[in-house]
């Protein structure tokens, strides 16, 4: 575990490349789900680093910040409902002991997380456009689109697994050994 002043100084460095990531959606609005994912598994490296309370006070601060400056509030929401904090929670879903326990979670948050998401954006931030910019799908377009969002979320998680094994594996003894 790291000194509590390097706890530090990597918090603010992995929330100020967070933002700077949420910024990048107004310049290619493509990456609405790209760039919440990216900053999420950012928080991965927090946890591993130091810890699930220093990773849960970047999640809230890129979390804020995200939803004042961000330009692009769907990569925002989609940040804040879920793609910034199931990082965390990862690697508790994981210590269950049935498999099937696990997935059953995991899919019910996610499910769960997003379609609050876009309830919160469409019907209380009155932001329709959420729904339309997804496509002519008519009247399954929600539907469409939670059930490829599950499929795009079990990639996710499985890269996420892979990344963190990089991490451990092969990024950090080859680049952060002085520092552990």
């Amino acid at each position: 575990m790291l000194k509590k002043s390097s706890q530090v100084a990597l918090g603010g460095m992995i929330a100020a490349l967070c933002v700077l990531l949420m910024l990048m959606t107004g310049i290619l609005p493509f990456l609405s789900y790209a760039v919440p994912a990216m900053a999420g598994f950012l928080m991965v490296v927090m946890v591993i680093e130091c810890g699930t309370k220093w990773a849960v006070l970047v999640y809230i601060a890129v979390s804020i910040l995200s939803l004042l400056i961000a330009p692009d509030k769907t990569a925002a929401f989609i940040f804040v409902f879920f793609l910034g904090f199931y990082p965390i929670l990862k690697g508790t879903l994981e210590k269950l002991k049935s498999r099937v326990l696990e997935w059953v979670i995991k899919m019910a948050l996610f499910n769960i997380c997003i379609v609050a998401a876009y309830l919160l954006m469409i019907y209380v931030l009155k932001m329709p456009e959420v729904m339309t910019e997804m496509g002519d799908f008519g009247k399954y377009t929600g539907v469409i689109t939670l059930a490829l969002g599950n499929f795009v979320f079990v990639v996710f998680d499985i890269a996420l697994t892979r990344i963190i094994s990089a991490y451990i594996l092969w990024f950090r003894p080859k680049f952060l050994r002085r520092f552990g």
